[in-house]
């Protein structure tokens, strides 16, 4: 049984040691003592803390010296420097999977998150860089408490407003800038953008704006924006007027926190009044998001009453001028708000009285995107709905939890389905669990919605080993299926209890329930993919029983059809099989190209388990080919994906005993000291480096 538990874009796109750190999009301004701290904190040379928490108040630049310092020794981290963004996170429990989604790992199991890390990390160096950890702060206590202590090569950067308080913590505070140095630096650099030239006779009164703004680094770029516009001594005279009362309301919310922390939210709530009042209800609106948007979905949630659609792409244009909202460091077409900013867009939504509202409308575009997701699965479209499922998850999750709290269990069971079997697909696999079992848990009404509900539940379990509970969906799928009276949906059923059987080692059973599936149409939208599954899935039961006739017949006809929809989940499954019965019929030329297809349509999906794979196969072609060098190279490749799944080879003896007969032939042609110098250069390789040179490096 094979199946795709990809978690995202695995490894990093370039050379040098993994990981996922953000390319900078603004010049790095002062602060050049604390990040030679925090670099000297960090550098394992040097530094004896393995938890370095930097603290201090929103706005103050945490992230960004975060990332500059995190960037300028990642080198000392041949295992990575994984950021882990957790402000899109609005439920508690969470940080576990943000942590494993981070770190691209294509968990299959059931087993708690923290041992599935530490598993992954064990005998590796890495940095871990928490961002925002303040409203999610016990939860990431109990996941670095848990962490830290078995792995010595790890360590841990913490960004928040308060520090974690575990044992050997070590806080670094962080200030606002110096007023006469760095704010003013700061000052001058956002504001050339509209133009702005400090000279001798302005500095007096840019360092009265930077002082009257307390040297916060996100303060003063709002301020410096706004000099498209008004003159220094307009800017100037704004600062000094106190803010109309509507605003104090919303500021008295921190009334007994920090005096930063004040300043930070009436430099904001400023900034919020200098809006046009469109502006302002756009800025509000968009507040609903979690991690980022695009226009076209801004457009769809925020538009009605005094905001027209056609308004929105023109007012995201002058909130991005102001720096209320950010492109995305790595999507430009995407936008996103700094956390406190969403912060005040969400009280502000609610003093409007429009957050459930809102919340509402997201619900139901994201609704709409799942449900298209589904219906055009199994078609040309694959592949992009994989890019917007893996782009969107922080909308799809907050949409889901935003329906599991609401009384009518029809939505949340639609919802449930259609983004369940996305995520089940596109490796969010506890994700799926989570809603499906919530969905399900007080009963579900007959109909399509709890078929697709139950067989995805089902299909989760298999990818996850848990067989038990995955026999149990099986025969609640059959009845549903027959309840329904749908024969597609019959034969989708028989998927969860064909692949139980083959994974508990019954293949003369498994065939028979897969083999007599009846031969239907294959249709375009999920139950398409469920049928093309079932007959991935006899494929398997044949090829692991030995029979690679009938293994590759059944392949081949999976390729046709999946060529016909223009699909690539299961066709690329099926030219896996074709390659491995080209071996078996010593037709090697056969088996290198089916290899390389079967991983090209895996790594177009970012299925990592597929495409390790689909590399084991190639590997074996290539070393009967006789090119062991490129053999080696490509073990060691398959070996750093394998690593990423958390279980080499799905833990099958045959597929880890099939791994272990070609590298002997492999050191056997090439000698040893050959051999380790390969595979060392393929296991090195980036992720994406890594799966280009097996398909296109030839």
């Amino acid at each position: 049984m094979s199946d795709n538990t990809a978690g995202g874009r695995p490894g990093s796109t370039s050379g040098g040691p993994p990981g996922n750190l953000p390319s900078p999009t603004r010049s790095f301004i002062g602060r050049l003592d604390e990040l030679g701290r925090l670099e000297r904190e960090l550098d394992p040379a040097n530094g004896i803390d393995r938890l370095v928490s930097l603290v201090g108040v929103g706005g103050v630049g945490k992230t960004r010296l975060a990332l500059q310092a995190a960037g300028r020794i990642d080198g000392a981290y041949p295992d990575g420097v994984w950021l882990v963004e957790l402000s899109p996170l609005r439920s508690a429990g969470l940080v576990g999977l943000a942590v494993v989604e981070a770190l691209r790992l294509s968990d299959r199991s059931i087993r708690p998150v923290t041992e599935v890390v530490a598993e992954w990390a064990e005998g590796k160096r890495l940095l871990l860089v928490l961002d925002s950890c303040e409203h999610v702060l016990a939860d990431c206590v109990a996941f670095v408490g848990t962490l830290l202590p078995p792995l010595p090569g790890l360590r841990v950067l913490v960004t928040s407003r308060e520090p974690l308080g575990l044992p050997g913590e070590r806080v670094l505070r962080l200030d606002p800038l110096p007023v006469a140095g760095d704010a003013v630096a700061l000052f001058a650099d956002r504001a050339a953008d509209s133009g702005f030239t400090l000279d001798d006779a302005d500095r007096p009164a840019v360092e009265a704006v930077c002082r009257r703004l307390d040297g916060i680094p996100l303060a003063i770029e709002l301020a410096a924006v706004r000099l498209g516009e008004l003159t220094l001594d307009q800017l100037s005279g704004l600062l000094g007027r106190r803010l109309p009362s509507r605003l104090d309301l919303l500021a008295a919310r921190e009334g007994e926190g920090p005096p930063r922390h004040q300043t930070l939210r009436t430099a904001i709530g400023w900034s919020h009044e200098l809006c046009a009042p469109l502006e302002r209800l756009l800025w509000a609106r968009l507040s609903v998001f979690a991690g980022g948007f695009c226009a076209s979905a801004a457009e769809e949630v925020c538009a009605g009453g005094p905001l027209p659609a056609g308004r929105i792409p023109g007012l995201l244009d002058r909130l991005v001028e102001q720096s209320v909202v950010r492109r995305h460091h790595a999507d430009p077409v995407r936008y996103r708000l700094l956390d406190t900013v969403r912060e005040f867009g969400s009280d502000w939504l609610r003093a409007l009285g429009e957050e459930h509202t809102l919340r509402l409308r997201h619900r139901d575009h994201y609704r709409r995107l799942a449900r298209d997701g589904c219906a055009e699965w199994n078609s040309g479209r694959q592949a992009a709905w994989c890019e917007r499922i893996l782009t969107e998850h922080a909308n799809l999750r907050a949409a889901m939890d935003c329906v599991l709290t609401e009384p009518d269990g029809r939505v949340a069971l639609a919802m449930a389905a259609d983004i369940g079997f996305l995520w089940r697909h596109c490796g969010y696999l506890r994700d799926a669990q989570h809603c499906l079992d919530q969905a399900l848990a007080n009963g579900a009404p007959p109909g399509p919605d709890r078929i697709r509900a139950v067989w995805t539940r089902g299909a989760v379990a298999l990818l996850q080993g848990d067989l038990e509970v995955a026999a149990n969906w099986a025969v609640r799928c059959a009845d549903a299926a027959r309840e329904q009276g749908d024969p597609v949906a019959v034969v989708a059923a028989r998927y969860i209890r064909g692949g139980q059987l083959a994974l508990s080692g019954r293949l003369s059973e498994a065939v028979q329930v897969l083999a007599d599936a009846p031969r239907l149409p294959v249709r375009r939208d999920w139950f398409g993919a469920a049928q093309l599954q079932v007959r991935v899935a006899l494929a398997h039961a044949y090829l692991l029983g030995g029979d690679h006739g009938r293994a590759r017949a059944v392949a081949e006809e999976v390729r046709a059809a999946s060529m016909a929809c223009g699909e690539s989940w299961a066709g690329a499954f099926a030219d896996s099989v074709v390659a491995q019965t080209d071996l078996v019929r010593g037709d090697i030329a056969a088996a290198v190209g089916n290899a390389r297809t079967a991983l090209a349509g895996h790594a177009l999906l970012h299925n990592t388990v597929g495409a390790a794979m689909a590399l084991d196969v190639l590997a074996a072609g290539v070393v009967a080919a006789g090119d062991g060098h490129r053999a080696a190279r490509l073990l060691g490749i398959g070996e750093r994906l394998w690593a990423l799944t958390g279980r080499a080879q799905m833990d099958s003896p045959d597929l880890m005993a099939t791994r272990r007969s070609n590298e002997l032939r492999v050191r056997g042609e090439i000698g040893d000291p050959a051999y380790e110098k390969a595979y060392e250069e393929g296991r090195a390789m980036p992720y994406e480096e890594g799966l280009d040179y097996a398909v296109h490096g030839w």
